[in-house]
């Protein structure tokens, strides 16, 4: 396993605004996002064709586009935002769970969606005490902020790949009660 690369400042910028429909929150940037300084960089990773799939986007937007997910209601950020690499190498003490929160509560999007179960079990055993957390929607919010867990779309995590999930949320998102 190789080590994870601490940074003194955030690996990649929070991609957010008031009101968004959903924000993605990842564990840490990648190795290649961080060279890149992009997210979801790696061209093994299904992110960008996963959105655009399941109708979050209307066209299918390069790791390099991130800035433009704005214009489509949607954000990104990270619970590790100082440090980049594989889930595995990623240090406790690098988690922010804090600022999270404190960004769903400033921001306020429809929903938080977490990309991949680590970010997920960090921010649920932080901020509710709560061990397990399966994919889908979450019984817990914060305000009126709904909680989803979703697949890693990382080539790293293709075992647990699974389109349901994320297409579920997309079907979520897009009721008109989240609106």
């Amino acid at each position: 396993m190789k080590p994870a690369n601490k940074s003194s400042g955030h690996i990649l910028p929070d991609v957010s605004a008031r009101g968004l429909k959903i924000i993605f929150c990842g564990s840490a940037a990648s190795s290649i996002s961080a060279r890149e300084k992009a997210y979801y960089a790696s061209t093994s990773n299904k992110f960008w064709t996963t959105i655009f799939d399941i109708g979050l986007t209307p066209q299918l937007l390069l790791p390099q586009d991130y800035s433009m997910l704005l214009d489509f209601g949607i954000g990104l950020t990270d619970i590790a935002k100082t440090i980049h690499g594989s889930d595995q190498s990623i240090p406790k003490d690098a988690d922010d769970p804090d600022r999270l929160h404190k960004m769903i509560i400033e921001m306020q999007p429809a929903v938080i969606a977490f990309v991949g179960k680590r970010a997920a079990k960090v921010f649920f055993s932080s901020k509710f005490k709560k061990k397990t957390v399966n994919y889908g929607l979450q019984k817990e919010c914060i305000g009126r902020t709904a909680l989803y867990a979703l697949p890693s779309p990382s080539s790293l995590a293709k075992r647990y790949w699974d389109l349901n999930p994320w297409q579920e949320l997309a079907n979520f998102i897009n009721e008109p009660s989240t609106k």
